[in-house]
């Protein structure tokens, strides 16, 4: 599930202050807080960033990002994933995986989808861990926008804690579908129409 137009669509990200300023204000990954070397995961999904960075609450995650990439750059990153843990029906075997993902730079998890409480829900939303090359390229090159959104996040927060859920105003989301069908049967998607 993604926030998406025709042809861009949204990843979230949750950074303490300074990584989330210096990114806003330059329109990229960088400055002297952000560190390249380590791995960066990736949100297509609202409500499991929400879960994840405590409704933008959490220590060093406490300003959100909504960053806007072509569709194009995206199914490039999908299309260089292996998976973080192994799962018997991805890989033939584990020394297959284990090959695999020593030699991407992309690492891939299926996660419990979360309503707006932190419920874990049975449908799953994908998060993308970037490191080196494909880190780089992403946070200097492939990012289109980069928006802070943490006062909405912040008002929201107000309804789920009143548990006015009536009141939550969230990304509409839908259904992503990789361009190329290989991609889509590398990453274990499920046959779906957008």
């Amino acid at each position: 599930m993604a926030h998406q137009t025709e042809t861009q669509l949204v990843v979230y990200q949750a950074y303490k202050p300074a990584i989330a300023a210096y990114a806003v204000a330059n329109q990229l990954l960088g400055g002297p807080d952000f560190n390249y070397g380590r791995m960066s995961w990736i949100k297509p999904n609202f409500l499991w960033m929400m879960y994840r960075c405590g409704w933008a609450s959490k220590e060093n995650q406490e300003r959100v990002l909504a960053l806007w990439l072509d569709k194009t750059a995206f199914d490039e990153i999908l299309g260089q994933a292996a998976f973080s843990t192994f799962t018997a029906g991805n890989y033939a075997s584990e020394g297959e995986w284990k090959k695999d993902l020593a030699s991407k730079a992309v690492r891939l998890q299926w996660d419990p989808d979360h309503s707006p409480y932190g419920a874990k829900l049975n449908r799953r939303a994908i998060q993308l861990g970037l490191k080196g090359d494909v880190l780089e390229r992403f946070g200097k090159q492939q990012v289109r926008l980069i928006e802070d959104i943490t006062d909405f996040v912040q008002a929201q927060r107000q309804h789920v804690d009143k548990r006015l859920l009536e009141q939550l105003i969230i990304p509409q989301e839908r259904i992503y579908v990789p361009a190329n069908p290989s991609v889509a049967l590398t990453v274990g998607l499920d046959s779906h129409t957008a």
